[in-house]
């Protein structure tokens, strides 16, 4: 069955990355650099995935954390933001989503 979402609503891409808290400010930048409004950011996430069990709590600082960062950008911005992900993502341990997302307030985010 193919979703019906309302004309009212503008579709742009998701993009959810969860990388260790070192990274994550470099995700944050990356958002920032291909004029992404805006994002949010979950520290202490936790889960299991190839590399077995992530615990997400904050013991010592949060360098040592996982973070998700979630972003939503119009299609013209969702390129650039992937190819620079890949790299980081190569180099290191994490995860990015990326997803068709529809928005009621389309201003918001670009």
């Amino acid at each position: 069955m193919t979703p019906v979402f309302s004309p009212a609503l503008t579709k742009m891409t998701k993009v959810e990355v969860v990388v260790s808290g070192a990274d994550a400010p470099a995700v944050r930048d990356l958002i920032k650099s291909v004029g992404a409004t805006g994002f949010t950011s979950l520290s202490g996430v936790s889960g299991l995935g190839h590399h077995g069990y992530r615990q997400g709590r904050l013991l010592f600082n949060q360098q040592a954390t996982l973070e998700l960062i979630i972003t939503v950008v119009p299609e013209s911005k969702t390129e650039a933001l992937l190819a620079g992900l890949r790299p980081l993502l190569d180099s290191s341990s994490g995860v990015m989503f990326v997803t068709e997302t529809f928005v009621s307030r389309p201003e918001y985010f670009t």
